[in-house]
């Protein structure tokens, strides 16, 4: 006996493609790739240490450079006096600490203190905290004195401020040092409490540690994106200007007499002129370039030719605050493992140095008895 089947009101069921299924089982791989990136190691610590070190150092020494000039830079001797800052930051929304008082004691105080706050990040001394009070206090000396520095503290401003974001003191700093001492006290010893007790403070440390490490990856993130738009907008912009398309822009920088320090050295440059032609073209192509050539190995090379670009400037141009707060910016592009290998070749090199410049002892000779000496 032969039955019909009667199909069913919804119709056989369909299967996904399978190029469909795969692009989502690789979506779902990359954010899984990225969950791991962000949550479970934090990158670029060596490279955190060197923004730490670099900035701080930077303004330590613009800080002591400017010490003679002190008041007449920041202080109620300014021409900028604290009441026209004031006015400003009414308008602008900013705040400094040295508007709080127009006492010249308040004032000097407050270097002294900005000064030992620089020594202190620069040494990652309680980082965390000192990097917070050195941001107020940089956008503080920042604000006061908008229209008389070179513009070189601009960017470390930007860089405080994302500093507060990175745990720089996991390397090179007293932070890294007590943490290391404190693990290799507690090393094999099992704290005493109740298992419950332990179990929660393992999961608050855990769930610190994952919070301390998505902050620092996307503190380095917004690094390494400040320095990009920073080198693709510059170059962008000297594109539009004809002076750079005839490659001409570096012979009237070379020839004002406010970037001038040294007008013979600048001369002699300006007198090369394919060099100069050259120097303007490779400035665009590499600043364009900068952000494609991250992800590979002509990053080396683009990094060696920004360094030269940047010491030019500090040296041709006077600007070494600017110059130095690029440099130090830049090295954020280098991997850990060359931090390491310089650090390890600067163990080895420097007692070999130190051994070549000490004079060497004079060999133990013995000498005879001289006749008539006592014995």
């Amino acid at each position: 006996m032969h039955t019909e089947q009667t199909p069913s009101p919804a119709g056989p069921a369909r299967s996904a493609p399978p190029a469909l299924k795969e692009g989502l089982r690789g979506a779902a791989d990359r954010l899984r790739a990225l969950r791991t990136l962000l949550t479970e190691r934090p990158v670029s610590l060596h490279a955190a240490a060197v923004l730490r070190i670099g900035y701080g150092v930077l303004y330590l020494g613009y800080l002591l450079r400017e010490f003679p000039h002190r008041d007449e830079i920041w202080g109620p001797g300014s021409p900028w006096t604290p009441g026209l800052a004031r006015e400003l930051f009414a308008q602008s929304g900013w705040f400094s600490l040295l508007t709080l008082s127009d006492s010249h004691l308040y004032f000097e105080a407050l270097y002294a203190t900005t000064i030992v706050v620089c020594a202190l990040f620069v040494l990652g001394w309680r980082t965390r905290a000192t990097a917070v009070v050195f941001a107020v206090v940089v956008a503080s000396f920042h604000a006061k004195s908008l229209f008389m520095t070179d513009g070189g503290d601009n960017l470390i401003l930007l860089m405080t401020l994302y500093m507060t974001l990175l745990a720089g003191g996991r390397r090179w700093s007293l932070d890294a040092r007590r943490a290391a001492r404190r693990a290799a006290a507690a090393a094999g010893t099992a704290p005493p409490g109740r298992t419950e007790r332990t179990g929660a403070r393992r999961q608050l440390a855990e769930a610190r540690e994952v919070l301390v490490t998505v902050v620092h990856n996307c503190g380095m993130l917004l690094v390494a994106a400040q320095v990009c738009v920073l080198y693709g907008a510059a170059g962008l912009y000297k594109v539009q200007g004809g002076s750079w398309g005839n490659g001409t822009a570096l012979h009237y920088v070379l020839n004002l007499d406010l970037f001038r320090p040294w007008p013979a050295l600048s001369q002699l440059v300006d007198s090369h002129q394919m060099m100069v032609a050259v120097t303007s073209y490779l400035t665009v192509l590499v600043q364009i370039a900068f952000p494609f050539v991250l992800f590979g190995r002509l990053k080396y090379v683009v990094l060696t030719m920004l360094l030269g670009l940047h010491l030019g400037i500090a040296l041709l141009m006077g600007l070494p605050l600017f110059s130095g707060a690029m440099i130090v910016a830049d090295a954020v592009f280098l991997p850990d493992r060359f931090y390491v290998a310089a650090a390890r070749w600067c163990r080895r090199a420097l007692p070999r140095t130190l051994a070549r410049r000490l004079p060497s002892p004079a060999p133990a000779t013995l000498v005879p008895p001289q006749p008539g000496s006592p014995t």
